[in-house]
């Protein structure tokens, strides 16, 4: 019944669409086979640079989280003014738009003109995303964290564990486990994020399928690009949907996570 209902639906939009009055101007325009048989090779290797970003970044990501997410969770006064610092920034790299990020990170630091500071759209581009993404994986850590039952603490204290044995051992193996899933969403958004970095003049699949409508007044390519990042992202939300799956039938059954 729902795959027969699925159909039917399908069907009844394809008919709505390809027999509006506008669709031969909007199939040439958008969904050109030529232009995107064209555009593909450039777009392909453009979405290389948009995997590395993902890579370098997404592996940065996760360190620079964890150390803010440990400073968040840091007890005593000592340690004040380091959960102030990043409170500080989880709050404000959060609340500000990613876009907004890049621009100040990829156009305000080569401006200083200090000696050092890398001018690559790539390094500024992939600094921008760390900033921003640390700033929510770091919030997901901390959750996880919080979420270990404080006895779990104190009796490896009492086994003679010091602080930082007691996170490595006790702690964070249980919080990993328990914020797997949210992880794989934030890395999910991330591949799509990525397609940003073209703002800074980084030669990716995006700005690939710019160059090629500003030659060929077509936005094929546009829609080719996003497939690109479609079928990049499809295999990660699958995954993401079935370690959620498996850790709710896990916390149903009554096994420790």
């Amino acid at each position: 019944m729902a795959l027969a209902s699925t159909l039917l639906f399908a069907v009844v939009a394809w008919f709505a669409v390809t027999n509006s009055p506008g669709w031969p101007r909007v199939q040439a325009t958008f969904f050109s086979p030529s232009a995107a048989l064209e555009s593909l090779p450039d777009i392909a290797r453009g979405l290389l640079v948009n995997l590395q970003v993902l890579v370098v970044g997404g592996l940065l990501v996760l360190v620079v989280g964890l150390g803010t997410a440990a400073l968040r969770t840091l007890r005593g006064p000592a340690w004040a003014p380091l959960r102030i610092l990043a409170t500080v920034y989880v709050d404000l790299f959060r609340g500000m738009p990613l876009i907004i990020v890049l621009y100040l990170v990829g156009f305000g630091f080569p401006a200083l003109g200090l000696q050092g500071v890398p001018t690559s759209p790539f390094v500024l581009g992939t600094a921008a995303i760390v900033l921003v993404y640390s700033a929510y994986v770091a919030e997901v850590f901390r959750a996880g964290i919080e979420s270990v039952h404080p006895s779990q603490r104190a009796a490896a204290r009492s086994l003679g564990l010091t602080h930082r044995q007691t996170m490595r051992i006790v702690v964070l193996p249980q919080a990993l486990r328990t914020v797997t899933p949210a992880l794989l969403n934030d890395f999910v958004a991330l591949q799509k994020d990525v397609g940003l970095i073209s703002v800074l003049g980084a030669v990716d699949a995006v700005r690939s399928a710019q160059i090629q409508v500003g030659q060929t007044f077509n936005f094929t390519p546009y829609v080719v690009a996003g497939l690109l990042f479609v079928l990049l992202a499809v295999p990660s939300a699958r995954l993401a949907d079935a370690v959620t799956a498996r850790a709710r039938r896990r916390q149903q059954s009554g096994s420790l996570l």
